[in-house]
């Protein structure tokens, strides 16, 4: 995300450059055949490109919508995520006791230390590249990459992981699919052996895992964000309308020249 007011030409123009030699070869020739050639036939009345420039704009503005909808539903489940954690670390300082201060104490770092590692698995889930993202495959995208870090790319996710978790249970993470699944079961197992052990009562156990439960449900949602892209025929249709009246709307200024 871009948190600055706006995105500075030097960023852009050289991101976007590709994009821009096309649209000025496409402006030259038509231009260059005017001038020259004088092929008057090949000049378009305003009427077609007005009607293919509406259409264009209903699509790319649905485009835009979608997209943003996407973020802000991305954005709320961040935000679900925060204050999920803060009621689970409230709730384990405060429904796991133990008659041994310090024990208790270990056993709130070990719980709120798991939960830590979950948040590290599942951001490193989140920003695996998949076959359908461009961000790693596309020229202009690998050169803009310059302009900003993403930190899991360039960490490694069992050091990153190690000062949350011991070595067996870092061991069987690892082993795993779904990282961040696994570490959710694994808290789910701990706190149901401290419901057996006395030190958490059952009703708080049950307050604790719904909790873990929730945790499950955003972390589904943030998956199926991830996991399904924007659908290829809404992106295909701005492509080929876009294309289409940039390619056709020198020939209709072309027509206005012509009176």
């Amino acid at each position: 995300m871009n948190t600055n007011s706006h995105y500075k030409l030097k960023h852009f123009i050289p991101w976007t450059r590709a994009k821009i030699y096309k649209m000025l070869v496409l402006s030259i020739i038509p231009t260059l055949l005017f001038y020259f050639l004088e092929l008057n036939w090949l000049a378009i009345p305003w009427v077609p490109i007005a009607l293919l420039g509406t259409a264009t704009a209903f699509i790319s503005g649905f485009k835009n919508t979608q997209t943003y909808n996407r973020t802000w539903e991305a954005r709320q489940i961040f935000g679900a995520i925060i204050n999920s954690s803060r009621a689970f670390g409230i709730m384990v300082k405060d429904f796991v006791r133990n008659n041994d201060k310090l024990k208790e104490s270990e056993l709130h770092t070990e719980i709120i230390y798991r939960h830590f590692a979950w948040l590290t698995a599942m951001r490193f889930q989140l920003r695996e590249t998949k076959s359908w993202e461009n961000v790693k495959v596309r020229s202009y995208y690998k050169e803009y990459l310059k302009y900003y870090k993403v930190p899991e790319w360039e960490s490694d996710l069992p050091e990153e992981l190690k000062p949350f978790l011991s070595e067996k249970e870092l061991g069987y993470i690892l082993s795993t699919k779904n990282k961040a699944t696994q570490i959710l079961a694994i808290q789910s197992e701990h706190l149901r052996k401290l419901n057996e052990e006395g030190l958490i009562s059952d009703y708080n156990y049950v307050t604790l895992e719904n909790q873990l439960k929730d945790l499950y449900d955003q972390q589904g949602k943030c998956e199926r964000i991830k996991n399904f892209p924007y659908p290829r025929q809404f992106t295909s249709i701005n492509l080929y309308f876009t294309n289409m009246l940039c390619f056709l709307l020198p020939f209709g200024f072309w027509a206005s020249f012509l009176k």
